[in-house]
């Protein structure tokens, strides 16, 4: 991390995206547009020299909470989801690579035909070579979230700070697309996240980043620039840090 305010402010982060943020304005799936937009804004944030790693949700595709609702096995239906998160990850490797970006995915779930299997020390090598590590299939473990996998992955890479794209500028006392007069946040603990259920990050992801004073920054990953500005200190964001 730097105080210079010409500089960015972390030099290896990890950038968590939803599933949903994937589809655009359409209901299911993958909008080809929208994937290419969002790695736009990450290959260009990589230009300035930021090192970044990538954790994609499944939701756009399968939710396996939502299955598992509808009477699936919970732990069949986690890992279906996490061959969701593949299937994400290989799109955004795509849209990247031919912006002219170095990627690999890398999946806890080995399938070695279409990407490498999970290995921090490669992982960490990766990123040194300047490649854009993308990390799938969550943590390899069903009851696990995908935000547990971003804040697991964002410790063991070494990163300053974990990103969370998300559709709102951070985080608020109340939903504030229902409340008009919900509150933004520019900083809050990791302490209030849990105590207070702010929608955030799940409590286990939140509990790993507290014990290891990593900070999560929340952002709005549909606004243009959203990424680079709030790495340079200038976009509308909260950081969940110690208080």
């Amino acid at each position: 991390m730097t105080d210079d305010p010409s500089h960015p402010k972390w030099s290896r982060v990890l950038l968590k995206i939803s599933g949903e943020a994937l589809m655009g304005d359409q209901g299911y799936g993958v909008h080809p547009p929208t994937v290419n937009r969002i790695a736009e804004e990450i290959y260009a944030v990589q230009q300035q020299g930021i090192e970044i790693c990538l954790v994609i949700g499944g939701g756009n595709i399968f939710r396996g909470l939502s299955a598992a609702a509808s009477g699936m096995e919970r732990a069949s239906a986690d890992y279906v989801g996490m061959l969701a998160t593949i299937m994400n990850a290989l799109s955004m490797q795509s849209a990247l690579e031919a912006l002219g970006a170095e990627t690999r995915v890398m999946s806890a779930i080995p399938m070695q035909a279409v990407c490498e299997p999970y290995i921090r020390r490669k992982g960490m090598r990766h990123l040194e070579e300047g490649r854009i590590a993308i990390f799938a299939a969550g943590i390899g473990n069903p009851f696990f979230t995908t935000d547990t996998a971003a804040a697991l992955r964002a410790i063991e890479m070494g990163c300053d700070a974990l990103l969370k794209g998300t559709q709102v500028d951070g985080v608020y006392d109340s939903d504030p697309k229902k409340n008009p007069d919900a509150r933004r946040f520019e900083t809050v603990s990791y302490r209030q996240v849990l105590a207070d259920n702010l929608n955030v990050m799940d409590a286990t992801a939140i509990a790993l980043a507290r014990d290891n004073k990593l900070p999560v920054v929340v952002f709005d990953l549909h606004q243009k620039s959203g990424f680079a500005s709030v790495l340079s200190g200038e976009g509308k964001s909260t950081i969940v840090q110690e208080s």
